[in-house]
């Protein structure tokens, strides 16, 4: 994203600045974003998605300190989080301030080369994922590489009030999740966010689910007494700090061993999801909650990561094109209305997911003829009304974006079918 680029952006958590304690701020942008003052000055996380918001950043920010910033830390690599790095900087000349230093985990290079690498997947997954226009993001990923990187700790400042930049695998491998050590304030990062762990996002690669366990292990034997979110309210209290980081670890454990027997037993990944039964203790509590994420999304990811890609279908290793497929299985079929009207009676019994398999038979093949076209209408109202089923912002994105791409005959441009 450029740094103008501010309309509509996903993610902005509000504005304003909060205190946390002594010298330690929330700040909110693109996720909230977190500064703290050392004797050299302060210490930004995350510069903000540019434009009027990280403009909006600063401002707030400067209604509390007119510090100079001497380092901007990014909290991981997601594109937006640090587009307003420019911005910052042009602050810090405005003030006669030296300029600050840019410091990241060092894997976030590796990962703004993939991204360079893949600039036409990430801007069609953003645009897909938070329900943009088509070429709404085209040409407006701005990637800005950190000045300094570290390996596992880096501390900045001496004494009292120093802060520790500690490496915080999650939900990308190149978290930064910052600790200070004079309040017992920690800064949760992409690590702690007020959802079940996103991890198995459908566009993204795989995530480590054990790691990301042994990440809140390893930031709950801090024992901080206050744990600010990426997104959420803050923990409060030694207590439900270590219940919060403890159970959420627990239950990724606890998907791990579950994911990993059902595979031992033979079963597929379908299968897995299908009676895959998630434990209330574990699951069913307030920081778990499916809002952007999914349990059934871990799931997928746990089983490719131990599995491979094969469904169990042997049909399926070497496939046909879906274009011949599909013209084939279409003249299979005699009575094609037939197959419409039985997805008609599923939809009108609010089954809306097993209509769409039924309807995919027809709706995912190529040609004009009247029973296709009424079949890729009925999926894009049916997708629409899937949407409002599930729980997960990311599912109900690809939902309704996928029915606008079906309506506009556009869905191939992005492999949707």
């Amino acid at each position: 994203m450029t740094s103008e680029m501010d309309e509509g952006i996903p993610l902005v958590t509000g504005t304003g600045i909060e205190p946390i304690a002594a010298g330690v701020w929330l700040l909110r942008g693109q996720g909230q974003s977190f500064v703290a003052e050392i004797d050299e000055g302060l210490v930004v996380v995350d510069a903000g998605p540019g434009g009027r918001v990280t403009r909006g950043m600063i401002e707030h920010l400067r209604s509390v300190s007119t510090r100079p910033v001497v380092a901007i830390c990014y909290s991981h690599g997601h594109v937006g989080y640090n587009v307003g790095v420019p911005l910052w900087r042009d602050d810090a000349v405005l003030r006669g301030h030296a300029m600050p230093t840019v410091i990241a985990h060092e894997r976030v290079r590796t990962r703004y080369e993939r991204y360079r690498t893949t600039l036409g997947l990430q801007e069609r997954m953003a645009e897909i994922q938070f329900r943009m226009k088509p070429g709404g993001m085209r040409g407006k990923i701005a990637l800005h590489d950190p000045d300094q990187t570290y390996a596992h700790q880096l501390v900045l400042g001496k004494g009292e009030r120093r802060i520790h930049l500690i490496w915080a695998p999650s939900e990308t491998d190149d978290v930064t999740a910052v600790w200070v050590p004079h309040s017992r304030v920690l800064y949760g990062s992409a690590a702690v966010i007020d959802s079940i762990p996103n991890i198995g996002t459908p566009f993204r690669t795989m995530r480590d689910t054990l790691r990301w366990a042994s990440t809140l292990d390893h930031l709950r034997d801090l024992r901080p007494l206050r744990v600010v979110r990426e997104f959420g309210p803050d923990i409060a209290g030694e207590d439900e700090v270590q219940q919060v980081l403890g159970v959420t670890a627990k239950a990724l454990r606890w998907l791990h061993a579950e994911v990993v027997r059902m595979i031992n037993e033979g079963m597929g990944e379908r299968d897995i999801l299908a009676a895959i039964r998630y434990p209330k203790h574990l699951f069913d509590v307030p920081w778990m909650r499916p809002s952007y994420g999914a349990p059934d999304y871990i799931v997928r990811d746990i089983y490719r990561s131990e599995n491979g890609w094969w469904d169990r279908n042997p049909t399926s290793l070497h496939p046909a094109s879906p274009e011949n497929i599909g013209r084939e299985v279409v003249q299979a079929i005699a009575d094609k209305g037939a197959l419409i009207s039985h997805a008609q009676s599923l939809a009108a019994k609010g089954e809306f997911q097993l209509a769409l398999h039924v309807i995919d038979i027809l709706a995912t093949a190529t040609g004009d003829t009247p029973e296709l076209i009424q079949a890729r209408q009925l999926k894009a109202g049916w997708l629409r009304a899937r949407a409002d089923q599930v729980p997960s912002y990311v599912s109900r994105s690809l939902y309704k974006v996928s029915a606008d791409m079906i309506e506009q005959d556009s869905a191939h441009t992005f492999g949707i079918r």
